[in-house]
């Protein structure tokens, strides 16, 4: 049988984790007061050493039966718990007085003072959040009214004949585009269309006022008005909040009365979404806020069934009467806000489908197979063999001896090199997902994937071990059949068919090989690609930052693309990419990419959030980029110059990164912690180990001294150099995943934040201001 500490340590919400009963903190006390009694027994068996007879046993039954029958109600009175208001009145609080005296008294009252402690915490914390979420719900209510209402409107609109476009006035702001129409009670509105939403939502006392509707509003009290605001998320709304912030702040002109933007369907659609979201997440936190409920009774009940045992009394019935009419247990509000949020989600939603509705509302987990284990083993030793054989080939075949051929190593080296480094990235990314999974990280939420369909960490070896048995048998096939005497041109297609079968897996329709996951990385990369025209979130910037370290991987591709697409592989020969000015060109731009992708994030988020730290983030990787500029001009141009260049540039950029990793990133190099040079919450035990990355991540950030120190290698000996190095950049990328992570999951802890925060679209405001 599990303990309950395990399953409660599994079953827990991470980010609630201070939140719950500290079930291992009263579990030690109890302790103490086993080895208390223990350490009275001795003096006991002396003070009766002379007084025993053959009769005690007899006697000592008696008066246990008799305590039984004749004295079973006084074992309520054992303690007794009062409540007390505090000054404000809002906050009630438990203490337990001890009516009956206990042999072990220092150590109990500190027990009960501790219980009483950590129900005062979890009553406060129920309170604190059920208001919230109550809150919460009143707002989404109101704003599916106003959305409900303007669909209706629209509806009836369309179906007049000859109707145009449903215009109001839009005021725009810099991250937004926001619809605002103002009314008044005696005023005469000349767009009757505009009347009959103003109308359809005075019934509910609520004003979408326009400032371009109305000439002369009446002095007095300021009214409210309800803007409907529709987030910059897509690279057609951003490009529109750019460019009416420029027209408002360099023009200064405001747009000339009546004219402006419509409500189109394409926007009620955006709102009925961002509704629709908020529902779901409200919905998923009051889940949350249940099982916290149920957890801590629970945990209430294990703890107090064992102080009676260690104790001999029976104490746990009248504290845990006190426990189940205290807020967290008795308070109902909860259970009835869920079925309001399911019946209004099943009707507004689902189109009054409960089953459709449960499956945004309870999405379902998915069930771990055995088989994927199996496969993972299965292909982990095909891939083994097949290295083996190719490792005896290839030494047969003396492919890799100083005075082979150049053509392998220049042609089909970069080829293997790009699956190669892409399997040993997924590798890293599995013992990701295994030690978040280990360690209680909520990944799932911190990049915001859906629980059903997010990869686990046995996937990602299946799909790295997939990959990798493919590209080696490939290596195989390719090695024998040049062995065999066929044509090179005909060969050397082999990689170029890998490359083509597994863009096909990537993109294919069909509901196969993780199609949820593919499409996510798709829309991923087509976020990155246009950046800074998307809204930037966790798992976007989290992923272009696995790009700087890939670059290596995008050169190689690089060489790739120009030999197949220049038909070099027809004439076999791999001079015509490596001398091509286009090609030594775009060897800038192909280094530069990945760090301006990330500085455009960056200068993305810092438009949306106004923080300045995003913009001294960017500066980290503008550094980057000239680092890697000097060092390519530097190994085309070897002089004192340049070498001095490639060596303040690189100093300066990497100084930059390694700050940014352990102080923002990591969240370590605290002078303040009580964890030396630390933080003060770890989630590793072992603080041997934060010491132990910081220098590996130092060793590893260095790795661009080999470039400037003038080794000299043969042509084999420095490809094989690039790809050790290549690969070291990845494994270093993966180890900074799991304390970037870290760091913000202990953000995420500290601030109790457990469920997603959804913008909504409709937000009230001053309409004089």
């Amino acid at each position: 049988m599990v303990k309950f500490s395990k399953e409660l340590e599994a079953q827990l919400i991470p980010e609630w984790k201070e939140a719950f009963v500290n079930y291992w903190q009263l579990k030690k006390q109890i302790k103490k007061i086993k080895l208390s009694q223990k350490s009275k027994q001795p003096h006991q068996v002396l003070d009766h050493e002379f007084g025993l007879s053959i009769f005690y046993p007899i006697r000592s039954l008696a008066r246990n039966i008799s305590n039984k029958l004749f004295h079973s109600d006084s074992k309520t009175e054992i303690i007794q718990v009062r409540s007390k208001s505090m000054e404000d009145g809002d906050e009630e609080v438990y203490q337990t007085e001890l009516v009956q005296l206990f042999s072990e008294g220092d150590e109990v009252t500190v027990f009960f003072e501790s219980l009483d402690g950590e129900l005062n915490k979890v009553n406060q914390f129920y309170k604190n959040k059920e208001s919230e979420f109550l809150e919460r719900g009143e707002i989404l209510n109101k704003q599916l009214g106003i959305l409900l209402d303007l669909k209706r409107v629209l509806n009836e609109h369309r179906r007049k004949p000859n109707a145009g476009a449903l215009s109001l006035s839009w005021s725009s702001s810099p991250a937004r585009s926001s619809l605002c129409s103002e009314s008044s009670a005696n005023e005469i509105s000349t767009d009757s269309q505009i009347d009959e939403i103003i109308a359809a939502l005075e019934k509910k006392g609520i004003n979408l006022i326009s400032s371009g509707t109305r000439k002369n509003p009446k002095k007095g009290k300021p009214k409210m008005a309800v803007r409907m605001e529709v987030p910059a998320t897509t690279p057609t709304r951003t490009i529109t909040a750019v460019t009416s912030m420029l027209w408002e702040e360099l023009v200064k002109n405001p747009k000339k009365e009546g004219a402006g933007d419509f409500i189109s369907r394409k926007k009620i659609q955006c709102a009925e979404k961002m509704v629709r979201g908020a529902f779901v997440e409200l919905y998923r936190g009051l889940g949350l806020l249940k099982t916290y409920s149920s957890l801590n009774m629970v945990a209430f009940t294990k703890i107090l069934k064992k102080f009676d045992k260690v104790s001999n009394q029976q104490a746990s019935a009248s504290y845990l009467k006190v426990v189940k009419r205290s807020h967290f247990i008795s308070s109902d509000k909860v259970v009835r806000l869920m079925d309001e949020v399911e019946s209004i989600f099943t009707k507004h939603f689902a189109n009054n489908d409960r089953k459709k509705a449960m499956k945004f509302l309870r999405p379902q987990q998915q069930k771990e197979s055995h088989m994927v284990t199996f496969f993972v083993g299965l292909l982990t030793g095909c891939f083994v063999s097949l290295f083996s054989v190719y490792a005896i080939l290839a030494h047969l075949a003396g492919i890799f001896k100083p005075n082979s051929e150049r053509s392998y190593v220049e042609i089909v080296y970069p080829v293997f090199s790009v699956f190669t480094l892409l399997s040993l990235h997924l590798f890293t990314y599995g013992c990701n997902l295994f030690m978040w999974k280990a360690t209680r990280i909520n990944y799932n939420f911190i990049f915001e994937f859906q629980p059903s369909t997010a990869l686990k960490y046995r996937d990602a070896f299946l799909i790295c071990t997939t990959f990798m048995t493919s590209v080696v048998a490939a290596m195989v096939i390719h090695l024998l059949l040049r062995a065999s005497g066929f044509s090179p041109n005909h060969v050397d297609v082999i990689p170029g068919i890998l490359l083509v079968i597994f863009i096909f897996v990537l993109v294919c329709p069909f509901d196969i090989f993780y199609r949820p996951t593919r499409y996510c990385f798709i829309r991923i990369i087509r976020n990155i690609l246009c950046s800074p025209f998307y809204k930037v979130l966790m798992v976007d910037f989290f992923m272009a930052d696995q790009l700087t370290s890939q670059i290596p991987l995008l050169r190689h591709m690089e060489s790739t693309t120009c030999y197949f697409l220049a038909g070099s592989f027809k004439t076999h020969g791999y001079e015509t990419c490596k001398s091509g000015r286009l090609y030594r060109e775009l060897a800038y731009v192909i280094s530069f990419l990945p760090y301006y992708w990330r500085a455009m994030q960056c200068a993305r988020r810092w438009f949306d959030e106004n923080d300045l730290n995003h913009l001294a983030n960017m500066g980290k990787y503008v550094s980057a980029m000239v680092a890697a500029g000097a060092r390519i001009t530097y190994s085309r141009q070897e002089s004192h110059l340049w070498f001095f260049i490639v060596l303040i540039t690189s100093v300066v950029a990497t100084v930059y990164q390694l700050y940014w990793d352990f102080v923002k990133d990591w969240g370590l190099l605290n002078s303040k912690s009580k964890n030396l040079w630390l933080r003060d919450d770890l989630i590793l035990k072992n603080k041997s180990i934060y010491y132990m990355s910081i220098v590996l991540n130092v060793v590893l950030r260095v790795a661009w001294v080999e470039t400037v120190m003038g080794f000299r290698f043969n042509m084999i000996e420095s490809r094989m150099l690039d790809f050790l190095l290549a690969s070291l950049e990845v494994i270093r990328r993966g180890h900074w995943n799991f304390y970037r992570l870290e760091n913000e999951h202990l953000n995420n802890v500290g601030k109790f934040r457990a469920v997603k925060a959804v913008p909504l679209p409709f937000r009230e405001t001053d309409s004089d201001g």
